[in-house]
């Protein structure tokens, strides 16, 4: 039976976090030889797991939180000369450059292991309904904090839709922007990359949760796009696209590929097993995190997590492990075999259940 092996990178996987100057005690930034350097590292762990796991096919996905916060940074330092970006083309930008990061190192990685497969990057485009109701309420924080009147200024001057983020130490309120975050629906490009894993190439894919589309409504033989672009055609039943201010949760789109590859496969009579493992600064999912009585999620089942994410209030913070839970669990019930949670450098011990969180249905 054919086991496919998909792995969820976070966008810190490419960008190290934590970094601070020894003399200023600030952050530090990751600038692009840190990012590479930091990528190469993960690309070594990975090419180890698929030498070790030979038999199996893999797809690699990753978040982009740190490289679309540089672009919105960069754009901000710019705004009196260049136009500012659409978060699509954010994405889409950043999508690109990672996955050209990711692949060409990881290629490389496994040619220095004898294995002769190439890893390669398709851009993806993910729809979503233009009526999911985060595009009135937007949920998702993005970019650098503000004061109070610092975001009512950038709300008046930019149009943004800015919320209250948290308290600092002091009891100061931070400011932050939000964007909508809508739930995932299908992904344009899967056709390509199954297409990609058939031929023998690691796909690299929806990076950062996809690029967020949805279908343009015809009005009266016309279709409307962005930026002036119109498309005329009688009918009304032309799926036509158009990209959208949005971020999606690259977790729910690691899940969804899951299901749609699970899907396919069935039309097909093709029998297939496919595992989500997302990777993660922690070893596993915990309760009461950073507490005292702090206790690890080894193993458990669906039905275990899902009595624990439902209970009130979510032991699992929104910000952090909440959507990987939830993707989880949409991964397995959507016909998903297996799920883990685990550090990278500790992926074979999860699999022996001795680090990480194993779920199962």
């Amino acid at each position: 039976m054919k086991r496919v092996k998909i792995f969820a990178f976070g966008g810190n996987e490419v960008s190290p976090t934590g970094i601070k100057d020894e003399k200023t005690g600030k952050v530090i930034n990751p600038d692009i030889a840190m990012q590479w350097r930091r990528t190469k590292k993960t690309c070594e762990f990975v090419a180890d797991i698929i030498k070790s796991h030979p038999e199996d096919a893999y797809i690699i996905t990753h978040g982009n939180g740190p490289q679309v916060g540089n672009v919105l940074l960069r754009a901000e330092y710019s705004r009196p000369i260049l136009p500012s970006l659409p978060l699509d083309v954010c994405g889409a930008d950043t999508q690109g450059a990672m996955g050209y990061m990711m692949g060409q190192l990881l290629t490389n990685e496994l040619k220095l292991r004898g294995i002769n497969k190439i890893a390669a990057e398709t851009v993806t485009q993910v729809l979503v309904d233009a009526d999911d109701p985060d595009f009135t309420n937007p949920s998702k924080f993005i970019g650098q904090s503000y004061t109070k009147d610092e975001a009512a200024r950038r709300k008046e001057q930019n149009g943004w839709d800015i919320k209250l983020y948290k308290r600092d130490g002091a009891g100061n309120e931070i400011w932050r922007r939000v964007v909508p975050s809508p739930v995932p629906k299908t992904i344009i490009e899967i056709n390509v990359i199954e297409k990609n894993m058939e031929g023998g190439i690691i796909p690299i894919c929806v990076g950062g949760g996809g690029v967020p589309v949805v279908e343009i409504k015809q009005e009266n033989g016309v279709y409307n796009s962005n930026y002036g672009i119109s498309y005329y055609h009688s009918e009304d039943d032309v799926k036509l696209l158009k990209g959208v201010e949005a971020v999606i949760d690259k977790d729910l789109a690691s899940a969804l590929l899951g299901k749609l590859l699970l899907e396919k496969a069935k039309d097909r009579g093709e029998e297939i097993e496919i595992s989500l493992t997302i990777f993660t600064g922690e070893d596993g999912a915990k309760l009461n995190y950073q507490k005292p009585n702090q206790a690890d999620l080894r193993k458990l089942s669906l039905a275990e997590l899902e009595k624990i994410y439902l209970s009130v209030p979510c032991p699992f913070p929104a910000g952090s492990m909440g959507p990987k839970i939830k993707a989880i669990i949409e991964f397995l019930r959507f016909g998903g075999n297996i799920a883990y949670i685990a550090k990278t450098d500790l992926f074979e011990e999860t699999l022996k259940g001795e680090a990480g969180t194993t779920v199962i249905k």
